[in-house]
This record gives C-alpha cells, sequence and structure tokens, in this order.
C-alpha cells in the first residue's frame, strides 16, 4: 500500500511536524493520509518532520521547495526535493524512521 502525502512547504514548515489542519493533496482520500501520517509521528514510528529537514538542509546545502510523505513496501518514507546552492535539483528518498538517506537523484548527473 503506497500513502502519498503533499505538504505544502510553508504551513509544513508552520506546522514543524504534522500539525492540525495541514494542506494536503488534493484528492478525496487526503484526510486519511493526513491522519495515518499524524499517527505514525504520535506512535513514535516516524521522526518529526522538523528534525528531517534540518539534517537534510545542513548535509545537502539547500532549500525545500517539496516534501510528500509515502508508506512504500511497509516503510515510511519522506520524499524531498530541494535545490541546493550549486542551483540544481535533487530529490532525496529519506526513511522516515531514523533519518537516513536511501536515495539521491539530482537532475544534470
Amino acid at each position: 500500500m503506497n500513502i502519498v502525502l503533499r505538504l505544502s512547504i510553508p504551513l509544513a514548515l508552520a506546522l514543524g511536524a504534522w500539525g492540525v489542519g495541514g494542506a494536503l493533496h488534493a484528492g478525496e482520500h487526503e484526510g486519511r493520509d493526513h491522519e495515518l501520517a499524524r499517527q505514525a509521528l504520535e506512535q513514535g514510528q516516524v521522526l518529526p518532520l522538523r528534525q528531517v529537514l534540518d539534517k537534510v538542509e545542513r548535509e545537502y546545502q539547500g532549500q525545500v521547495l517539496k516534501i510528500e510523505f509515502e508508506r512504500e513496501d511497509g516503510r515510511y518514507i519522506y520524499e524531498i526535493r530541494l535545490l541546493q546552492r550549486d542551483g540544481r535539483m535533487a530529490k532525496l528518498e529519506v526513511d522516515a524512521v531514523d533519518g537516513r538517506v536511501l536515495k539521491i537523484k539530482r537532475k544534470g548527473d
């Protein structure tokens, strides 16, 4: 089962970690997706978004443009699009449980 949660960056940053009443992707399942993400955080199954963003921004030197929360093959994933200082776009898949970067794709590589 894949679950995708899309957050607007200003709202995600303002809420810190799956706050109340988030702006999600358009679609009929958005309330359920948001609830699953919130529950995963409350149950300690995933790291807070702010903690993951701090690490990514520090280690990959860039500005976060887009965030998605997914569950792929039983694993929670933060998918983060980052505009790096050299102007290249990077897409990182980060394990939401421990913050490890699992995959990086860069435009131009």
